[in-house]
């Protein structure tokens, strides 16, 4: 066959073939494709991903390599890998937030979880992915986002500058700890935490962000309640421990969600197990497996274990979290993992709610 025999048309036909792992469609009808060119038998297109942190990227680059090196009279092949995050199209009712295209709770119903320092370092491993990110400390009464991201309590309240997302790790963080004084107690009803987090979702300009991590307060009650029903989440993730009480807590905040229509993106289990760091022997603390219990009784995907380890909350301690300060610790790399599953699930639940439509 001549090179100039090699068409468009063959092109994507042979791409029809190579089907995204997650979403099982082909990478042509999920319009993934784009800017093909072909000039003397060579080769060169752009491969648009949902996020750029996909898990598959390799994968999905080597079957689009595979299949286009089999169209006759293809001499090479170019694929540059890109990804668009697509917006959240929810159910009518909640009002989104202009720019923010996926809004993800990080939530559990037992505090002590270490929910909050799973929520600092997803955000700051999807920031380094190559993510737009934010994240809102959801605690109005307790906020700890502020001192895992570095930031000292108060210092808003000491300068009289105005309460703002503030970019820190490549994350665009805000906290009402940023304009409380240090130790000062917040004694508020639900009205006031109601109000307060509405504001902090729809009147703070966070920009253009793929993704928005809010990291709620323990509890099924108040704040959880104002955030599913101000905004339309993309999905929740559950945080639990191993121990039989925190699982049997997490199952209380599954249903919650799944009452208020908030899809479940999965189940985290934290403090899973320690590795001694002399002798390399594993300890299971508080048991083993409760996690993967809840993921399976309630038809959820169970997403992965954060070990518990000394240096991860050394880093938290610092203001300094764990994927940015020792990016190749066993826990960051848990932690990168984590990252890449949310945001392929967060592609799962955005093309689900779609293809209601």
């Amino acid at each position: 066959m001549a090179d100039n025999q090699v068409t468009e048309q063959a092109i994507l036909e042979a791409l029809r073939q190579v089907k995204d792992p997650e979403l099982k469609r082909d990478l042509v009808s999920l319009n993934m494709v784009r800017d093909v060119s072909i000039k003397d038998g060579e080769v060169s297109l752009r491969i648009v991903l949902t996020t750029p942190a996909c898990p598959l990227r390799g994968a999905i680059e080597a079957d689009v390599q595979q299949a286009l090196k089999a169209v006759p009279g293809v001499k090479s092949v170019k694929v540059e890998m890109d990804a668009e995050v697509r917006a959240f199209a929810g159910p009518r009712g909640p009002q989104a937030i202009p720019g923010v295209r996926n809004i993800i709770a990080v939530a559990s119903n037992k505090g002590g979880v270490g929910k909050t320092t799973v929520a600092v370092n997803l955000a700051v491993a999807l920031a380094k992915a190559g993510a737009r990110v934010g994240l809102l400390d959801a605690d109005v009464t307790g906020p700890n986002v502020p001192l895992m991201m570095g930031f000292s309590s108060g210092f808003l309240s000491e300068t009289g500058e105005p309460l703002v997302p503030i970019d820190r790790y490549g994350v665009k963080v805000c906290s009402l700890g940023f304009i409380l004084p240090k130790a000062a107690a917040v004694i508020w009803r639900g009205p006031m935490i109601d109000k307060a987090l509405r504001e902090l979702l729809h009147q703070l300009d966070w920009g253009e962000l793929d993704y928005l991590l809010v990291d709620l307060p323990p509890g099924t009650s108040d704040a959880s309640l104002a955030v599913a029903q101000a905004v339309p989440l993309a999905g929740v993730l559950i945080v639990t421990t191993p121990q039989e009480v925190s699982v049997e807590d997490a199952s209380k905040a599954v249903t919650m969600f799944s009452r208020v229509d908030a899809p479940i993106l999965g189940v985290i289990e934290n403090m899973s197990y320690f590795v001694c760091s002399h002798c390399g022997g594993r300890t299971e603390i508080f048991g083993h497996g409760g996690g993967r219990t809840i993921a399976d009784e309630l038809g959820l995907e169970f997403l992965g274990e954060i070990p518990i380890d000394t240096e991860t909350r050394m880093a938290a301690d610092r203001g300094e979290p764990i994927v940015d300060s020792a990016p190749d610790s066993p826990a960051a790399k848990v932690f990168r993992e984590l990252a890449e599953k949310v945001a392929a699930r967060c592609s799962v639940a955005q093309y689900a709610e779609e293809s209601k439509s």
